[in-house]
Parts: C-alpha cells; structure tokens; sequence
C-alpha cells in the first residue's frame, strides 16, 4: 500500500537485487560493444540472452547491422566534380560556427544562450506514430555557454529549468518524467531526456545534454580559427563548455495535442469534444457571441471585438443555438466565450463562460481584458516560471 518502500524493497530483496545485478552487467557489455561498433557482440548477446521476436516466436534473427542515420545527397554542377553532403542531423552546430560573432556583436559575457529554430533530417529506419517520429522534422535548439568545470551545476540548473516549463504549461507532473542515459554519445558528459506520457506510451520530448568543449573545439581544430572566450574576472581565454536542450517542435505540438483533446462526461450525462490546451497555446482567445442576431447585440458584439482584437486574437459567432455555439468554441479550444444578451443593454455586464470548468460569470464589460489576459497572456504565463 501507501507505506510500501521501494527503494528498501529493492536494496534488501536478495533476489530483486540478482536480477539487478544481472540488468547492469548486461547493459554494460551492450554499451561497450556499441561503443567498439562490435556488431558482432550485440549479436552474440541477443542469441545468449535468448531473445525472441514478441510477435512470432522466432529466435531466427539476421546479422546486426549499422544503419545509415543521415541523408546524403550531392554537391555540384556535374556528376564528376559533384561532392558528397549530407542534410544536418541537428541545427546546433550553426550556432557553433557563429559563436564568436553572435558573443562579440552582442558584447555577451559567459554565461549566455543562443538558441533558433530550424528543419533537421533523420534517415529513420521506421518513420511511426503519426508526427512523432519524422524524417523531416523542425527542432528547437539552445547552446548555453559557460566556464569549464561549472558544468555539472549548469546540467542540473537546465534540467530542473526545462521541467519547470514543461509543467507551467499545466498538462499533469504524472506525465512527465526524467531519463539519464545509460550509453553517453561521444562528445557528452551526462545526458537526460525529459520524457512525456504519449498515447502510446512514455516517449523523448526533449533532451538536456552537457556537450563539453567537444563542438567549439573541434571547429576551432579543424577550421584553425581560434573559437575562444577570454574572461576577463579570471583574466584568461579558454574554449567554453556547453549545455544543451533540445526539442522536437512537431513532438511538443504531439504531446500537447494528444493529451489537451477529450471526450468529456458532463454531470447531466451527455458528452462534450473539448481540446483543454494550455490557454497561453491557444490559437483563439475568445469568442463573442450575441445571444440573438437583433435588438443591437451584434453591434455590441462587434465593439468588444474591435477592442480586444488589438491584443488577442478573438472570433466571432452568431450562428445556431448559443449552446451549440459554446460546443463548437469548447471543441476548437478557445479558452472563453463572451456572451451578450438583453442585460448587457441595460447594465453593460456580459457573461464570461470559461471552457474548462464550463463556469459562467457575469462582468462588466470594461473588465474584460483585464480578466482574460490574467490566462492567456504570455507576461502573466512566464511569471510562473521566472
């Protein structure tokens, strides 16, 4: 029950702590390997291990292989002169090669970001799951620069950071989680993904990686131009190091997407299609509807339209019954519905429907913007996370 210790069951079960021990050893020799290119080792394990295809049965399995993972394509006017490229992996390593133009220009002192958006390119063996896996993907980047040695502290600041974010958005700290890596690529020190509980599954959304010197230093290597810092409190030059996080902008608007759109059981026991994206995401602030298309509604509507437009992005709507209107609104996501109705023209009060709680208040109409900037407004948004 709720007093079970997991971490003492695991650390005194004799036998958890075999298998344990059997798990480490195994992914060990698997990292290594990996490591070498020993395919032939990854193999043997696979056979030792007595591994079987879950959907068959069959032990019948073909030699490991190496797979391409980049796109390669041809440079140049002719076939003969034409020389090999291939389409970037990632976007960060132009923020590399820009660096010391972006730190000079910028008079930017250690420690500082850069970070863009950009298209990446995976030759993935299985392209799946809808958007979240693509060969052609946009990816965020940030290369946060900073002073060697300083990195661990960073790399944790980074990660606690990022899931601060990622939880301001308000979609559930169950469907989060953190995943350190077993096997670190080459150029890493530590690396974590911050996962997210998907339909199929907790999946990567983003990965926090302390890079070392590894990308600045072999640019400056191979370039022979210099791509130092000189710091002038310790009054020397060296190669920063780097933290980076990086995420999948189609994997975001995935995870946001899939756990926002709901079939909802109201208490009178019908249902409601309601997309609960974070309010500060959502395409459409609010929408204002006139009760009935006469007696001077619609003219109403249509200045608290041209007043709030300035700032959000609002739509209107007169059709069909206003119930129906609130489905249609709940469905798109749009975060308020502004009611006018008879009253409205008596004490220039309009009802303000929340679609989450489906909660009605009445307001004047002056204190509209007020009201729906406090949740959807991008200043009050990052308040929560600064």
């Amino acid at each position: 029950g709720d007093a079970f210790d997991e971490a003492q069951f695991r650390s005194t079960n004799a036998r958890v702590m075999d298998y344990q021990e059997k798990a480490d050893t195994i992914i060990k020799r698997l990292a290594r390997s990996l490591e070498k290119e020993d395919l032939e080792d990854v193999k043997n394990l696979i056979l030792e291990l007595e591994i079987v295809c879950p959907v068959s049965g069959s032990k019948n399995w073909t030699d490991v292989k190496q797979f391409n993972l980049m796109f390669g394509t041809k440079l140049g006017a002719s076939a003969d002169s034409a020389m090999d490229l291939y389409l970037r992996p990632e976007t960060a390593q132009g923020i590399f090669v820009n660096f010391l133009n972006v730190q000079k220009s910028g008079r930017m002192k250690i420690p500082f970001g850069i970070a863009q958006i950009g298209k990446a390119f995976r030759n993935e063996i299985v392209a799946r799951q809808f958007i979240f896996r693509m060969r052609e993907f946009e990816q965020m980047e940030m290369q946060f620069f900073i002073r060697p040695g300083s990195q661990k502290e960073w790399y944790e600041t980074w990660k606690q950071n990022r899931m601060k974010w990622h939880l301001s958005l308000g979609m559930g700290e169950e469907n989060y989680r953190f995943h350190d890596h077993e096997k670190l690529a080459h150029y890493a020190d530590a690396a974590a993904d911050i996962e997210f509980r998907f339909p199929f599954g907790f999946k990567e959304l983003e990965g926090i990686h302390s890079r070392t010197d590894f990308d600045l230093g072999s640019h400056e290597k191979y370039s022979g131009k210099k791509l130092q810092y000189f710091d002038p409190e310790l009054e020397e030059s060296y190669v920063p190091y780097v933290i980076e996080t990086s995420i999948g902008l189609d994997r975001m608007f995935l995870a946001v997407l899939a756990h926002s759109l709901v079939d909802e059981e109201l208490d009178n026991g019908s249902t409601r299609t309601v997309l609960k994206i974070p309010a500060v995401l959502a395409p459409t602030k609010a929408a204002v509807l006139p009760l009935v298309k006469k007696d001077g509604l619609p003219e109403i509507a249509h200045q608290i339209i041209d007043d709030l437009r300035l700032d959000f992005n609002v739509t209107y709507d007169d059709k069909d019954a206003v119930g129906r209107r609130y489905r249609r609104q709940d469905a798109a996501g749009t975060p308020f519905c502004i009611t006018v109705d008879h009253q409205t023209l008596e004490d220039q009060t309009v009802t303000l429907r929340h679609r989450d709680t489906m909660e009605q208040k009445r307001l004047p109409i002056e204190e509209l913007h007020a009201a729906i900037d406090k949740e959807v407004g991008m200043r009050h948004w990052l308040k929560k996370i600064l």
